[in-house]
């Protein structure tokens, strides 16, 4: 009795979608790419709620994606969003170029206030309007 070709063409369909999604799976782990249900479904090309009904592969991105979440790991972005050394160095130099500049601001508001307050005081003395007399 021959199967019928319904059943076989729905057989080939789910494991190929198997094959795709184990495959896609593999290449963002090789990548260092967080593995998410969404990042599976998304690079395999097939949807979330299929992976969810496959216990086998959606244990292994359960494993995959705690052992991206463990000590140690980069966290949840790609590594083509990640800064880089060289323009962590400029931001913090930058930052560091700007804190200077607010410090040396502040320090000139502090001298300038307190120039403000001596003439402030010494002008109600010569007016004879010191409060301490």
């Amino acid at each position: 009795m021959r199967p019928d070709p319904l059943s076989e063409a729905a057989a080939r369909r789910h494991e190929l979608t198997r094959a795709k999604a184990i495959q896609a799976l593999r290449e963002l782990d090789r990548a260092g790419a967080p593995v998410t249900f969404a990042a599976v479904a998304s690079a395999a090309g097939i949807s979330r709620s299929w992976l969810y009904t496959q216990p086998d592969i959606s244990d292994q991105i359960r494993r995959l994606r705690e052992k991206t979440d463990g000590a140690g790991s980069v966290g949840a972005i790609p590594a083509g969003q990640r800064a880089t050394d060289a323009s962590l160095h400029t931001r913090l130099t930058a930052a560091l170029t700007r804190n200077q500049q607010l410090t040396d601001e502040n320090t000139q508001l502090r001298r300038q206030l307190a120039r403000a307050l001596g003439e402030q005081r010494s002008s109600r003395t010569r007016s004879g309007n010191d409060p301490d007399r």
